[in-house]
């Protein structure tokens, strides 16, 4: 049979385009396309190269209302964002490996996380995961009480009774990283901080404790925004840069809790003449994408972003499979990873 059959109407060809090809039933169309019994290998193979050359493609959104149980898990996430998009990436696997897909739907400028909630939901997924959201906990113990299935933040919040919590132990990296930068002998260590970002909170925690127990003075450049704008987080550290430069002396080391803040300071600093890190050490978090180019070079904090898509996947499907389990809290371990953008203190 030729691959150069068509239906010749333009429209996408149906089941009943194949059965009309082959002179065969519809319904003998649709049970070899089902995978059903009750056909010949024979009658299977004809069928299959027919769907083949008239380009034939399911009806996913017709295959899905007939189902009696969804296997569709929404995802809701930002695009800007290049670690939720890794996050992603981990989570199509780890779907499929519970026999489930994947739906996603974006959060924008123009586009909330309810809007895109309420997208998903229309498609009747059996559970959510929201990646990101600027909803604090009001926001989504409200998203929670109207999803009829399970919902999974996978953000910085702290367990609840309402919603699943995927979260970095992201003090715990910052803790890390400032302590570090104390062992190679900084004393005066900034820290930029994107208040707007879901886990800035939890982050700047890391911070004032490392500082306070180590002894040393606090130095926090706050910076405001839009966290679904797709510059906020270079912006962010562009701006917090220009702050520094105004000062009469720099800080031997900045700690940005995102690694474009961090690149984003470093382009700034660079521009004017500022040595990294020979006069000042930068520093970011999350292990990007950006972080591991060779121009860029930049000691960070990592968040496994696989670890961070399987254990979103496992406490959807668990809530899903077993609907009186309680909303739980997974803590995914960052670790430290040394490039050369930091340096012992001048």
């Amino acid at each position: 049979m030729s691959g150069d059959v068509t239906d010749g109407t333009g429209r996408p060809a149906t089941m009943a385009d194949i059965a009309a090809h082959l002179g065969v039933s519809r319904q003998l169309v649709s049970l070899v396309l089902r995978n059903a019994p009750g056909a010949s290998e024979e009658t299977r193979r004809r069928v299959r190269q027919a769907a083949k050359d008239l380009g034939f493609s399911p009806h996913v959104g017709a295959q899905s209302l007939r189902r009696t149980r969804s296997t569709d898990l929404g995802v809701v996430f930002t695009p800007a964002h290049s670690t939720e998009s890794e996050i992603i990436e981990h989570i199509y696997p780890a779907a499929a490996t519970h026999g489930y897909d994947v739906i996603l739907s974006a959060q924008t400028s123009t586009r909330t996380t309810n809007h895109a909630v309420e997208e998903l939901l229309g498609h009747r997924c059996a559970g959510l995961i929201i990646i990101g959201s600027p909803l604090d906990h009001a926001g989504l113990r409200a998203v929670s009480r109207r999803s009829p299935v399970p919902v999974v933040d996978v953000g910085s919040g702290r367990r609840n009774t309402h919603y699943d919590i995927v979260r970095s132990a992201g003090d715990n990296g910052i803790d890390d990283m400032v302590t570090h930068l104390a062992g190679l002998g900084h004393r005066r260590i900034a820290y930029v901080d994107p208040a707007a970002m879901p886990a800035a909170a939890l982050r700047r925690r890391g911070y004032d404790r490392a500082v306070t127990r180590l002894g040393l003075p606090a130095d926090v450049l706050t910076m405001p925004g839009d966290y679904t704008e797709s510059d906020y987080f270079d912006e962010a550290g562009s701006a917090a840069a220009r702050l520094l430069l105004r000062r009469e002396a720099l800080p031997t080391a900045v700690v940005a809790p995102n690694d474009h803040t961090a690149v984003g300071m470093l382009q700034i600093l660079l521009r004017d003449g500022v040595r990294v890190p020979e006069d000042v050490s930068i520093t970011g978090f999350d292990d990007a994408p950006v972080a591991r180019l060779s121009s860029v070079n930049l000691t960070t904090v990592r968040q496994d972003p696989h670890l961070m898509g399987v254990a979103a996947v496992e406490a959807a499907v668990r809530r899903i499979q077993d609907r009186d389990h309680k909303p739980g809290e997974t803590v995914v371990a960052t670790s430290l990873v040394e490039r050369g953008s930091a340096a012992p203190a001048r």
